[in-house]
């Protein structure tokens, strides 16, 4: 199928592209894996696409005890960044690498994904568990809030109209810290049938958060074991796994992870 008639606007700046976003039913266009595919099938029919693809809001960096990452930053950059290599932080370039195929983890951004929104989306996870937070512009304001909150259903997140990410801030993890991220994907789409990111720190308190089992990714809730927290956890089933299953696969994929996250902290020297 072809898309909809639409109009393109290649953004040169940031204020430009904010600019064109305020129209009314804009879309941004990053990387284009995730967007270009429902508009072929006329499942979004925006009236305006901005491509921000030429941005300068790509890499990753460290400043003030956080890992700034630019939301056009590539799936394949994240992979490779060294400020990403450490025990602690290793969850998202573990991730990273898992997405997609070589030419989506080469065009795919994780703002573009995160935007997109996918139920099974791996990355959200992994920032929930973490606790990054998001930082959000329009033409005239500015917001910062955490990624647990960003997302609130399938493909649909609290960006407002016009608003757009422009950086993803992942604060760093006490040192003797581990990371990591587990999933069972589907043979054919690669998404997650079940996905769990944990972050595993010195003082014995973790965080965990699930993927691809429900209408979002969600943070366990502390303080209970991981795998009994899944239970007050909404599961879907469909074709390719009845809830059941699916249920199943998250406690596999928690303890999984766990324990992933806890051999890299032993690795740390904690």
């Amino acid at each position: 199928m072809i898309s909809a008639p639409i109009r393109y606007h290649r953004a040169v700046s940031l204020e430009d592209a904010l600019e064109a976003l305020a129209e009314p039913d804009s879309r941004a266009l990053a990387g284009g894996h995730s967007l270009l595919p429902v508009l072929k099938l006329r499942i979004a029919r925006p009236s305006l696409l901005v491509d921000v693809g030429r941005l300068e809001l790509a890499g990753v960096a460290t400043d003030a005890g956080e890992v700034r990452i630019g939301p056009l930053t590539t799936w394949d950059a994240l992979e490779r960044a060294p400020e990403l290599s450490r025990p602690e932080l290793a969850a998202v370039a573990e991730c990273a690498a898992g997405i997609g195929d070589l030419q989506v983890r080469n065009r795919g951004t994780i703002g573009g994904g995160l935007a997109h929104a996918d139920p099974a989306s791996d990355m959200p996870a992994v920032l929930i568990a973490l606790g990054a937070r998001l930082r959000l512009r329009s033409r005239g304001s500015e917001r910062t809030i955490p990624a647990a909150d960003f997302i609130v259903g399938p493909f649909l997140t609290v960006l407002d109209e016009g608003e757009l990410i422009v950086e993803i801030a992942v604060p760093v993890p006490p040192a003797g810290s581990g990371s990591a991220y587990v999933a069972v994907e589907h043979p054919a789409s690669g998404f997650a049938l079940a996905g769990a990111a944990a972050l595993a720190r010195r003082d014995g308190s973790d965080s965990v958060a699930v993927t691809g089992v429900g209408s979002r990714p969600v943070l366990l809730t502390p303080g209970v074991g991981p795998v009994e927290a899944l239970d007050e956890v909404e599961v879907f089933g469909d074709r390719f796994a009845p809830e059941e299953y699916r249920r199943h696969l998250a406690r596999v994929v928690v303890r999984r992870a766990l324990e992933r996250a806890r051999e890299r902290r032993e690795e740390d020297g904690s």
